[in-house]
């Protein structure tokens, strides 16, 4: 790319990859700089970008794109508890309201799902299912709660039990509610989180629920991770902090999922 010459001769992949660099210089490419910069017709221009969201490369947006930001790797679970801490105690709270009285409700694990077995411990007549250590610790002394631990392999960095015994019990199971933590949230690229082996016990989880609530604080939404959970449209309800990206929650409540800031 010695010259615009060169720009205004490059194939598509080449343009393709060029976007991607301008994309890791600045936040927004529009079409019309792309028509001008390479000398492509708006349909030429539009083309590309979808080809590069169809990748997950790239956000389409109205007039251009955006770059899809990738979720740094997670540290182990105790670690990230005093990770935006004030947020996940609210978003626990938040999420806790949701849950009434004599329901059924899935925890699955996580700093911010913590949160809300907190904030449910006073809560009566509950039947709460966990493959979460930390969250059968948590709710062991409360008397109001029924709860029902599912044993596998123990993932340590999080304390939590995943794979074929966990999802073989949860095809036993039902719940009104699930609640669970997620890595990343994306529109186009939907829920990933980081860790391959534990993707099939996520999506069994999912399914056991007539509502899912997923929590995760703003610096989650709009990232993507390694591995795909489901999307978008699997949650029923975002419980999200103060920060969200405007144009991601006015677009998960445009498909029908509730999107609850605190």
């Amino acid at each position: 790319m010695d010259n615009l010459f060169d720009l205004k001769s490059m194939t598509g992949p080449e343009r393709q990859e060029q976007v991607l660099r301008l994309l890791s210089h600045q936040p927004r490419v529009t079409i019309a700089h792309l028509c001008e910069l390479f000398g492509v017709s708006e349909a030429t221009a539009r083309r590309d970008l979808e080809l590069l969201a169809d990748q997950g490369k790239v956000q389409r947006v109205h007039g251009g794109a955006i770059s899809i930001r990738q979720a740094p790797p997670e540290p182990p679970v105790l670690l990230r508890s005093s990770e935006m801490a004030d947020e996940k105690k609210r978003i626990g709270l938040a999420a806790a309201q949701l849950i009434n009285d004599g329901e059924t409700v899935f925890l699955g694990s996580g700093s911010t799902v913590l949160e809300v077995a907190q904030a449910l411990r006073e809560k009566r007549c509950l039947t709460v299912i966990t493959n979460s250590l930390l969250v059968c610790n948590t709710l062991s002394a409360s008397q109001g709660i029924t709860l029902i631990s599912l044993g596998g392999m123990l993932r340590q960095t999080e304390m939590s039990f995943i794979g074929h015994l966990v999802e073989q019990a949860l095809n036993e199971l039902r719940a009104d509610k699930v609640i669970i933590g997620i890595h990343a949230i994306d529109l186009q690229q939907g829920l990933t989180n980081d860790y391959l082996p534990e993707t099939m016990t996520d999506r069994a989880i999912l399914r056991v629920g007539k509502q899912v609530i997923v929590v995760a604080d703003h610096t989650k939404l709009g990232t993507v991770s390694t591995a795909f959970v489901a999307p978008i449209v699997a949650m029923q309800t975002l419980v999200t902090s103060q920060g969200a990206p405007l144009n991601v929650v006015t677009t998960l409540q445009s498909r029908g999922i509730q999107v609850v800031v605190v």
